[in-house]
């Protein structure tokens, strides 16, 4: 599902950004935007947060469903 894709990219975006602020006290979200206090900072906190929210799921579906295809 490219919802899945996008969700897990988003995550991975954060995560980044979380370790940068662990490792280095550099806040790239932040320093892009112009401060954390920026709506586009705050807009991009938000959307990264739902995208988190989202991949709980992935961590409870049973099964994945696989296309197969016929080879002629």
């Amino acid at each position: 599902m490219i919802i899945d894709k996008i969700a897990l990219i988003l995550t991975i975006v954060g995560a980044l950004n979380w370790g940068s602020i662990g490792l280095f006290q550099f806040d790239i979200v932040a320093w892009l935007c112009g401060g954390a206090d920026m709506l586009l900072a705050r807009i991009i906190y938000t959307v990264v947060a739902l995208a988190g929210i989202w991949c709980i799921s992935l961590l409870f579906r049973e099964t994945d469903e696989v296309v197969s295809t016929n080879a002629r």
